[in-house]
């Protein structure tokens, strides 16, 4: 006797395309402009009257639909390099992911170090974090010990003012947390510690604890193209805070401007060039408000960094000319981080591939590595931009890249 064969059709390239646009929500005229083709040439791909593109092309895709994993799109995880926006997994993940799942009961007879060693401790830890190229290195050291710290001193404060200073504090830690975890094979990790930063900065009624968690759950969102989940959290943060500002400081003050840049970002997400600089020219306002020498340590907002917002807001509008003088115009150099002058250095590799200028696309994302090293290992941009090249016409740019990317970690020695 014979049965059929019950494994299932593979599902071809296009429909899987299809599937996932239309889960993000994303109409086909506007993937297939930020693709640089037609809406008929797409329609095409889809119903499978084309054939699969090639590797920069499906690199394009990945990107414009925030595909994680390449194998979601292309269906074959053998052929295809699929960690493009996951990183690999830190070899301090397990200790920091011990140290969130811990049950933390009230046996642990320690004491708890005050508010004011916490915030030492964690400006410490901010500070390690900007100057170092190993950064994740460096936080996934020390955040075991703070996160313990500070889910201990929530337990153990004796006021009401003490908890809700300590959950203010331990707010803080898992933002710090949240960098790190960010792009490792651990999404719901990342997820929990974000909900439990909320939920501690709603305990302690902290403006800047909401703004940086509201911030950071933004992020979140869009980074997995959730935007209107992003829009919504950042739209209420600002309505909350903003009839405090009048008499904030400037970190109350910082944590505005980063939301309305974050704003941008969504909009510039969703292809809106006039929301998207509307938010720039109001949060330029606020940083040409604080003090020369400011730098928020969480979100870097500054004066400093407003010329690396305009590259990354003119890159994700897919506008190369204008992301190109905008590079022009922003100064990496007065950026007092190092992952974040990395991070922007790919912002300007991105600009400079959309002007058509891989040469120096490649350069600046060398550039960048020898900044950070760690910040290229887990940024998808950079990778798929060397992927990229490693498929190009011209050998010695095709050779360059595959040194870079086994130098970086995407391809095998």
């Amino acid at each position: 006797m014979s049965y059929p064969d019950a494994t299932p059709e593979p599902i071809a390239f296009g429909e899987r395309l299809r599937i996932l646009r239309t889960r993000r929500g994303m109409t086909r005229p506007v993937l297939a402009g930020l693709l640089g083709k037609s809406p008929s040439w797409l329609k095409q791909i889809e119903r499978g009257d084309l054939h699969t593109p090639s590797l920069p092309m499906v690199l394009r895709m990945a990107e414009a639909l925030r595909v994680r994993d390449l194998s979601d799109l292309t269906g074959d995880a053998a052929r295809m390099p699929t960690a493009l926006f996951i990183g690999p997994g830190h070899p301090r993940l397990p200790e920091v992911r011990a140290a969130v799942d811990a049950f933390p009961l009230p046996v642990d007879d320690r004491r708890a170090p005050d508010t004011a060693h916490l915030r030492a401790s964690l400006a410490h830890a901010w500070a390690a974090r900007h100057s170092a190229p190993n950064h994740r290195e460096v936080i996934g050291t020390l955040l075991p010990g703070l996160i313990r710290d500070g889910q201990l001193a929530v337990r153990q404060a004796g006021t009401p003012a003490e908890r809700r200073a300590a959950q203010a504090v331990l707010a803080e830690v898992y933002s710090l947390a949240q960098f790190f975890l960010a792009y490792q094979p651990d999404s719901a990790l990342l997820w929990r510690v974000a909900e439990r930063g909320m939920v501690a900065a709603q305990e302690s009624g902290d403006p800047h604890a909401l703004g940086m968690a509201a911030w950071l759950t933004a992020e979140a969102h869009r980074d997995s193209a959730q935007y209107d989940g992003a829009d919504a959290v950042t739209m209420q943060a600002l309505h909350w805070l903003e009839p405090q500002l009048p008499d904030a400081g400037e970190d109350v003050r910082a944590i505005a401007g980063a939301l309305q840049v974050a704003a941008g970002y969504t909009a510039s997400s969703r292809g809106d060039a006039g929301s998207a600089w509307g938010w720039w020219d109001k949060a330029d306002r606020v940083a040409r408000g604080l003090s020369a020498a400011y730098y928020h340590p969480v979100t870097s907002f500054s004066r400093a960094v407003m010329g690396a917002h305009a590259v990354t807001l003119a890159v994700e509008l897919h506008a190369g000319n204008e992301s190109v003088r905008q590079v022009r115009q922003a100064d990496v150099r007065s950026i007092p981080s190092r992952p974040r002058r990395a991070r922007h250095r790919i912002e300007e590799a991105r600009a400079y591939q959309l002007d058509g200028k891989p040469e120096a696309a490649l350069e600046t994302v060398d550039k960048a590595h020898e900044n950070a090293p760690e910040t290229i290992q887990y940024n998808g941009y950079a990778r798929r931009i060397i992927l990229e090249e490693t498929e190009a016409k011209a050998p010695d740019r095709r050779r360059r890249a595959s040194e870079l990317a086994v130098k970086v970690g995407v391809l095998a020695a």
